[in-house]
């Protein structure tokens, strides 16, 4: 049986994640556009993820980008929980990794108010796992890695991380991991992505 963990990101992998289309539905073109440069679109988003700041603190940071426009920037955050949506893949694809043998775990930048209003069904499939706003801290940076690592006893050169961004992916190689960026393969072909990994460290 592998000992091989491997780590899922959430949003864009696990659950799909279409901002552009979600803020469609309630703006027009030109204020959606001054809307998501504000809000999703802002390096501030981070501090979200971080928890370091409450909701009412980070939305001030977005309004304060675009003075004329905090309604609507309140209205897509009230909104919110209509952005992700679940995958019909994610459950199958984390039984058949589990019957497989491997442990599942998932590192995720998620910020609470988000789990309250798009629960996670899912996560009672896994061994484990760690959100960024309990943590204070985001990928790539190579602590919120070793957070999980030492949490769970897991040893990096042993971890197979899935992402969709490649510079959260190249945190994980960095720390020592394995890692897939992940460009909406199909399951059974990250499956396959995965089982090919094992194999290749097996014939090492």
């Amino acid at each position: 049986m592998p000992k091989t963990s491997i780590i899922f990101d959430i949003g864009g992998v696990l659950t799909d994640f279409d901002w552009d289309s979600f803020v469609a539905k309630y703006l027009d073109p030109e204020t959606a556009d001054i809307v998501t440069r504000a809000m999703w679109r802002n390096p501030d988003w981070v501090e979200f993820d971080k928890g370091s700041m409450t909701d009412e603190e980070v939305l001030k940071l977005f309004i304060s980008s675009a003075p004329n426009y905090e309604a609507e920037i309140r209205l897509i955050f009230s909104k919110l929980g209509e952005c992700p949506r679940d995958k019909a893949s994610t459950v199958p694809l984390i039984t058949t990794l589990r019957s497989k043998g491997y442990k599942i775990f998932f590192l995720s930048n998620y910020f609470e108010y988000l789990m309250h209003v798009f629960p996670l069904n899912f996560l009672p499939h896994f061994d484990g796992g760690v959100f960024s706003c309990y943590e204070h801290v985001v990928k790539p940076d190579k602590r919120i890695y070793e957070i999980l690592c030492e949490r769970y006893g897991l040893e990096k050169s042993e971890c197979v991380f899935i992402d969709d961004s490649e510079k959260n992916v190249k945190g994980a190689e960095a720390v020592g991991m394995k890692a897939i960026w992940y460009n909406g393969e199909s399951m059974d072909e990250l499956l396959e992505l995965i089982d090919e990994i094992e194999r290749l460290d097996k014939n090492r």
